[in-house]
């Protein structure tokens, strides 16, 4: 049972690295800058989040979870800030270890997950980190 999980797991994984391959395109991870915050009143205002689901936390895997999601070697460690409207996130940036904000890919769809779509806003999303520099 237990190597079944873990090889359920792994192929996930393969297959989340692989659509993000094909749908994001390799990204290039150069340092970016963190979001501005307007001078002038807007409902999307830049805000520091942890929430999200990470490939340690067992809803990640689980298809009727409908959360956001954060493929990223850093998980929730380092600090990520979030635009969004309506609680429907639409940009994130995420530190690297020294303090460099990148920004975060948004899938097209929340993968694994197979709920949530159908939420105002298209409902949570998925964000990878950009790995390649």
């Amino acid at each position: 049972m237990r190597t079944t999980f873990k090889r359920l797991a792994r192929s996930t994984a393969i297959v989340t690295a692989s659509l993000g391959l094909m749908l994001g395109g390799a990204a290039v991870a150069n340092a970016d800058e963190w979001p501005p915050i307007p001078d002038y009143p807007t409902p999307l205002v830049p805000f520091e989040t942890k929430a999200f689901l990470t490939p340690t936390d067992l809803d990640y895997w689980n298809p009727l979870a409908s959360s956001n999601r954060l493929s990223s070697p850093y998980g929730t460690s380092t600090r990520i800030v979030c635009t969004a409207f309506h609680g429907v996130l639409l940009e994130c940036w995420q530190a690297d270890r020294a303090g460099n904000p990148h920004k975060l890919t948004k899938l097209p769809f929340n993968f694994p997950s197979i709920t949530g779509w159908q939420l105002p806003g298209g409902g949570p999303s998925h964000f990878v980190y950009p790995f390649w520099s």
